[in-house]
């Protein structure tokens, strides 16, 4: 295994891929504290927030390690976490205009 250090910027890249894995993971642990304050299953908005934004931080990072599988994974995802935003923010504007 190389070392992380082995080029100036390596450790940074490296933490940057961390950084989107961990912001990835933490949409989870945000659906669960919110369905459990709910007391039932709930997908709070935040969790397509952070489905976009790790997605979107570790494509960064494959595409700077140059690696097409993770590319592919982590690029064709990035359309259903932005067409479910889409979706909520739809939703959203009907329930508004009913109640105008």
């Amino acid at each position: 295994m190389q070392s992380i250090t082995a080029h100036p910027g390596d450790a940074a890249w490296l933490a940057f891929g961390f950084f989107g894995t961990a912001l990835f993971g933490s949409r989870f642990i945000i659906q669960w504290i919110m369905s459990e304050m709910k007391g039932r299953s709930v997908m709070p908005i935040a969790f397509w927030y952070f489905s976009l934004a790790g997605g979107l931080v570790t494509l960064i990072y494959a595409i700077h390690i140059k690696n097409p599988p993770f590319i592919l994974g982590q690029a064709l995802p990035l359309v259903i976490y932005g067409r479910n935003l889409y979706l909520v923010y739809r939703e959203k504007a009907a329930e508004r205009r009913q109640t105008a």
